[in-house]
């Protein structure tokens, strides 16, 4: 089978995709279980972008910075390379960004690359011995859905980019399968963070262990208060939500995300474990505008949410966690970085795939976070690469 437009250029046969313009030419290969691309840059100097790129009908493989897995015992962060761009070139107005946009707004190729993005999901997790299948389906037929009616607020209105698909889910988050799945993808990130770690312990002592130094660090220094109260914005199923907790075994710490699904695991996955001295309060409502008290809270942490959301979401959020914030309390976003030498250098199978169940990852990373914040009214804004894909962002409300 052979689709052609001339106007667009797109040719589609049967065992492979092609898309062709001036500047670039692209090849997928999306045979039932692995991925290969074909690039050819731009005769304009942009070779070097696109080194470290192989072409394999068994793997694909990604060249990055070399780096050696090292604790930040003694409270300091690592540190880690930052690329030489303000963010990827894959993203915006760039002519790459454009070709990537028409591969994935042609349909029958968005089917494929979503299919194809789950199955590298899915195959990496397992490659590093993490049991995606099993661990969702231990959820799946688990008891977890009797705790819907206690989680779930009937009367919230889902706002209009909730409701795309995205993560390779039609439904996106509001979904069993989504909610299921989410913590066997949120270990597969882990290890894609720190590949050279041994283990998946070892990958979360870095990443997590870098995140809640960074946290820890920026309020010490800005504020000094003890943190009672802490909020966890757009948790999923309560991963992050559950290392501040035991960070901050004091502190009263709230769980929010507008998915009554991803509420129900965490619950469920919560009374499963020995019991909190102050028990994790769940709350089924929109970052935006959570209809909490005002000064209530001394962090507000964010953790791989505001990749998700498009620009207006992303100032939404931000303000509200302003007005949730004591006057010296922090807030801590923790996110892809822009400036990651990592994902700068993405193969363009990787970049094309993850955009294909990104739909806002364009307005993430062209939104200036540090300059939004500021403009909420936050001070002390400092930004740090706890990992080699991600920055962690903070900031402090005004002390009276």
């Amino acid at each position: 089978m052979q689709i052609a437009g001339t106007a667009s250029r797109i040719s589609i046969t049967v065992i492979g995709i092609s898309l062709y313009s001036q500047e670039t030419t692209m090849a997928l290969w999306t045979p039932s279980q692995n991925l290969s691309v074909v690039f050819s840059p731009p005769a304009n100097g942009s070779e070097a972008r696109m080194r470290g790129m192989w072409r394999s009908r068994d793997s694909v493989m990604v060249r990055t910075a070399s780096s050696e897995v090292s604790s930040s015992a003694g409270g300091e962060v690592a540190a880690y390379e930052e690329g030489q761009l303000e963010r990827p070139n894959w993203v915006g107005e760039t002519p790459l960004s454009r070709l990537v946009g028409a591969i994935i707004s042609f349909k029958p190729l968005y089917s494929v690359l979503k299919l194809g993005a789950r199955q590298v999901l899915i195959s990496t997790a397992e490659k590093k011995n993490i049991p995606w299948r099993e661990m969702t389906i231990e959820i799946l037929e688990s008891d977890v859905y009797k705790e819907m009616e206690s989680i779930e607020n009937p009367s919230l209105v889902y706002p209009d980019y909730y409701l795309n698909p995205f993560h390779a889910y039609d439904e996106g988050n509001l979904s069993w399968l989504a909610a299921a799945e989410a913590e066997a993808a949120t270990m597969s990130m882990v290890r894609r963070a720190i590949p050279d770690a041994s283990s998946l312990e070892e990958a979360n002592k870095i990443v997590r262990g870098n995140w809640l130094q960074a946290i820890e660090r920026h309020h010490l220094q800005y504020s000094g208060s003890t943190i009672r109260d802490i909020l966890d914005v757009g948790w999923s199923i309560g991963v992050s939500t559950r290392y501040l907790a035991d960070k901050f075994p004091s502190a009263k710490v709230t769980g929010l995300d507008l998915s009554p699904y991803f509420l129900s695991v965490a619950q469920y996955k919560e009374k499963k474990r020995a019991s909190r001295k102050k028990p994790i309060n769940w709350v089924h409502a929109n970052g935006e505008d959570t209809g909490l008290p005002s000064k209530s809270f001394d962090l507000v942490s964010m953790a791989y949410v505001l990749h998700e959301c498009p620009a207006r979401a992303i100032v939404g959020l931000v303000r509200e966690a302003f007005r949730l914030l004591r006057p010296g309390g922090t807030i801590a976003l923790t996110d892809n970085s822009p400036k990651s030498k990592v994902l700068q250098e993405l193969s363009p199978v990787l970049f094309t795939l993850m955009k294909s169940t990104e739909p806002f990852l364009d307005e993430y990373y062209l939104t200036d976070l540090e300059g939004k914040m500021r403009e909420a009214g936050f001070v002390n804004v400092t930004t740090v690469l706890t990992d080699r894909r991600h920055r962690t962002v903070t900031g402090t409300v005004p002390l009276l």
